[in-house]
Formats: C-alpha cells, structure tokens, sequence
C-alpha cells in the first residue's frame, strides 16, 4: 500500500496519477475528497482529514509500505518549528508505530552549508527531514531547489504589466526546477521496493539561470516584452503581512530569502545525473506551463 498526502496539490496529484499508472493499491490523506477527480476517487482509498491529525496517520499509515509526505503551507504558523516538525511529529510517531518500511518528502537544499541554521522555511524542512529519518524508516528527503511553478503566482502582473518581481538580485544564478520533475523522482522511488537506508536526493534542475535570465526566456516565450524587478526586503513583507501571514513565517521567508541570495543553493555541483533526473528546462516549463497560464489569464 502507498500512501500520498496532498493529493489535489500541484506536486502531489501528479505524484499520486503517476502511481495510479503502475495500477499499485493507493491510498491517500485528503481534507476535501471532493476535490478529487471522480475517476481517481474511484481507485484510491481515501482517509479523510489533515495529514497533520494523530488519528488520521494512524488510520492512513496502517499496513502502509511507503508514503508520500508533504507538508502544507501554513502562513499562519505562531513558529516554524510549528509550522514544520510540529505538523510532522504524529506522523513520524505514526511511521515508527504502524511499521512503515519507506517514505520519501519533498525539503530543501542548503543542508551541511553555513546558512542552514538561519534558512527560516529552508531551516524547517531540514528539522522536519531529521524527525522523519530519526523514526527508523527508510528515507529519500528530495531536496529541491527553486520552483518553476512559483512564477505562475506572477501570471497577471506578468499579463497586465509585463513585470514580475522578488527580492533577489536580478544577476544572482539559481537553480530551478519543475514540479512536475520532482513529482517523477518521487513516484520513481514510492514504486520502487528495494532501497534502504536514507539520504537526500537533490534536485537541481538542468540549468542555472538568473531572474533576468528567465524574463528573456519568458519574453520570447510570450513574444512580448516583460522584465525582473527587484524589491527591497520591507516590500515583501508588507505584501506577505497584508495577505495575513504571521509574523514569525514572514521572518522566515526573508529569512529564506537572505540565505538563497548568500548561496544557500550552491554547495552542490551539477552532474549529468541531476540533469537526468530533472530534465525540463525553464523554457520548455514556459511553453507548457506559463503560456497558457498567462493566455487564460
């Protein structure tokens, strides 16, 4: 039995089509199962509730061989101890308790560099890693660089003023990958039954590009011009204040932030695997992803 959180997400309904294809028993921790497609309904088995629910792990976690973990964003969060490892403890006690031989979560790069310690979301997810992989199971922590997908958070400005924006200095190099890559390595490794031990999996994308980099791409992409703007760090969080996150996961973003402009990203080299293992280029996501996001928009 596989088990996969975040079903209707952007990584994981891609994760949880993927494993449907290989016709293994599913099933999956979902708030609202009516948000599921009715076809995949009828195919999985479906625990209804928070994946952060004691009872709801339990339930969904008996006779489980692996699962697929992600958290959910909690901008509310009074912490992000609370917001990472305290989502994650019942299930991690629930992993130990029913016997679950491997799981595989979505986390960050920046582990072993000098900011990993003051990486506010990035700092979480690496807290979160080393309580699951403390329970005993089997482990693969996907430590994913940045997301493609976050630009199309930007599709209107980008429409309507031909602008995107971020904190980050428009020449500093990133690395960037597509959800839908991520959701291949893991779907990968959940129908795969002979890995042990646990380790962090990176996941870097094919290219290193800056923000100006990917406003030409996405110019000719869109055959209209649209450029990066850079805003200060107050910006931000006015902007994040306004929407009602916390203030202690609007220090955590900067936080973030502040580390990935100092090279949180960078301790390590590309190799032709990593391109192998997430292949989709910044220009093929925005024929695929953004193109049509922004013409619908």
């Amino acid at each position: 039995m596989i088990v996969i959180t975040t079903p209707t997400g952007n990584i994981g309904h891609q994760v949880l089509d993927t494993v449907l294809a290989a016709d293994r028993p599913v099933r999956v921790i979902a708030r609202d199962p009516a948000k599921l497609p009715a076809g995949v309904r009828e195919r999985v088995e479906v625990v209804q509730g928070s994946h952060g629910d004691a009872q709801v792990v339990a339930r969904a976690f008996d006779s489980a061989d692996a699962v697929f973990w992600l958290l959910p964003p909690d901008p509310r969060a009074a912490s992000v101890d609370e917001a990472f490892a305290g989502f994650t403890r019942p299930a991690a006690e629930a992993m130990r308790s029913h016997g679950v031989k491997r799981v595989v979560d979505v986390s960050a790069l920046g582990r072993d560099t000098p900011y990993a310690g003051k990486a506010g979301h990035v700092t979480g997810s690496l807290a979160m890693d080393d309580l699951i992989a403390g329970t005993g199971v089997a482990f693969r922590a996907l430590a994913a660089s940045g997301f493609m997908d976050n630009v199309l958070r930007q599709v209107r400005t980008i429409k309507e003023q031909g602008r995107f924006f971020d904190v980050i200095s428009p020449d500093r190099e990133l690395r960037v990958v597509a959800t839908r890559d991520i959701a291949a390595v893991a779907a990968r490794l959940l129908l795969d039954t002979t890995w042990t031990g646990r380790e962090g999996v990176p996941l870097l994308g094919p290219e290193n590009l800056s923000y100006n980099d990917m406003a030409a791409v996405i110019s000719e992409v869109l055959g209209t011009s649209v450029q990066y703007e850079q805003v200060p760090g107050r910006a931000l969080e006015e902007q994040l204040t306004g929407r009602g996150m916390s203030g202690a996961m609007v220090q955590s973003m900067l936080d973030m932030m502040t580390a990935k402009e100092n090279g949180l990203d960078d301790a390590i080299v590309r190799t032709p695997q990593h391109a192998t293992d997430t292949p989709t280029t910044f220009r093929q996501w925005c024929d695929y992803a953004l193109k049509p996001a922004v013409q619908a928009a």
